[in-house]
């Protein structure tokens, strides 16, 4: 897929078969926003046991991928993941409260986290209580 202002993609085709390798041996999934039976945006993963690693996003659709980033922290808050790698420092990954850990937290991370089952990726709507501030009971 082309980009303004770029030259070229990384998403070659011995990419797409590698991911596709990876998809059916259950270790990438997508995160899709649809409007009205269209796909506008998402992003795709690597994720091995509990590890997540973000690999790239796309949007057709303003904030598209912002949302397909929101249901992915909800999926995984829900199952207990405290950390998707993004692998990249960027403005846009900051303002979304991404930040940059030591590199030996980072590995001790992933060595427990690749140890730990898989968890089902499957999204449900509950999923988005994940982002809601919890219920203060007034009484």
């Amino acid at each position: 897929m082309e980009r303004e202002g770029q030259a070229g993609t990384w998403i070659v085709p011995e990419m797409v078969n590698a991911y596709t390798d990876l998809h059916r041996a259950g270790h990438a999934h997508s995160v899709e926003t649809w409007v009205d039976d269209q796909l506008i945006g998402g992003l795709y993963c690597v994720a091995l046991g509990r590890a997540v690693f973000g690999e790239s996003m796309f949007a057709h659709a303003t904030d598209a991928s912002k949302i397909a980033l929101a249901a992915l922290v909800c999926l995984c808050r829900r199952h207990g993941i405290t950390l998707i790698d993004c692998q990249q420092n960027t403005q846009h990954l900051t303002s979304l409260g991404g930040r940059e850990i030591p590199r030996a937290d980072f590995l001790v991370h992933v060595d427990k986290a690749r140890q730990q089952p898989a968890i089902p990726w499957r999204f449900e709507p509950v999923y988005w209580n994940e982002l809601l501030p919890p219920k203060i009971d007034p009484a």
